[in-house]
């Protein structure tokens, strides 16, 4: 696993796609704070919510190459035989991302240590955000990872990537105007509606709990894919 993880890594950084969505997200982000610096209503929970809308179109770019280009290549045949578990090619791969990830969420710290020259920013609301904000991403990856597991094409896997992620989004206002097992089904895909409380400061571990299974059950449906595509050539 660690040695997938180092070669993903290592990939990301010898091209320019890390590079391009850090800058993006970083000078996206900035933008967006420095709106809400200006505003007095503003608070950093409010930063966050943006910021995280900004992941549904950086986070399928950076996660679109991740399965799609092995398959395309022709290299994941060799990949997939290779004495290195299913599992922990996928995790490795996940956590590559996953790390790309992390790098441009370290980097936005700067913002609250602006805030705290300015004055006393809401520390609790300021850590739960970025809780809540680290286990969306990690969800959003592990979404992205699955839609790249179902093409060769980057540019297919990351339209469904972004689909996917624009329909999760709206579910958030559709989910509780319906009524029954609708809106049951609908509220468990609404990732964005359980970061309210992550943004208010508070942390609760049902929706800790949500986002890490989330991530779960589609880093193993991911797998499975595999797998089967592994099954049906041999």
């Amino acid at each position: 696993m660690y040695s997938i993880f180092k070669k993903e890594l290592r990939s990301y950084f010898t091209s320019p796609t890390a590079y391009v969505m850090i800058g993006l997200f970083v000078l996206i982000s900035s933008i967006i704070f420095y709106i809400n610096l200006v505003t007095p209503t503003a608070d950093y929970g409010m930063n966050l919510n943006y910021m995280s809308l900004i992941l549904i179109l950086i986070i399928p770019i950076l996660t679109m190459k991740i399965l799609a280009e092995e398959r395309r290549s022709g290299t994941e045949v060799l990949l997939i035989t290779s004495p290195t578990s299913l599992t922990s090619i996928v995790i490795g791969k996940y956590l590559a991302a996953f790390a790309v990830f992390l790098v441009m969420t370290v980097i936005t710290f700067i913002y609250p240590l602006i805030l705290s020259v300015y004055g006393k920013p809401a520390v609790a609301e300021i850590v739960g955000g970025y809780v809540g904000f680290i286990l969306l991403g990690s969800a959003f990856i592990a979404f992205g990872l699955f839609a790249s597991s179902l093409t060769e094409s980057q540019i297919i896997a990351a339209i469904v990537s972004i689909v996917g992620l624009l329909l999760m989004w709206l579910l958030q206002g559709i989910g509780p105007g319906l009524g029954g097992i609708w809106s049951k089904i609908f509220s468990w895909f609404s990732l964005f509606s359980r970061t309210e409380d992550f943004y208010s400061g508070i942390l609760s571990l049902g929706p800790i709990v949500y986002y890490l299974s989330f991530s779960a059950i589609f880093v193993f449906l991911t797998i499975r894919v595999i797998e089967k595509r592994r099954w049906s050539k041999g």
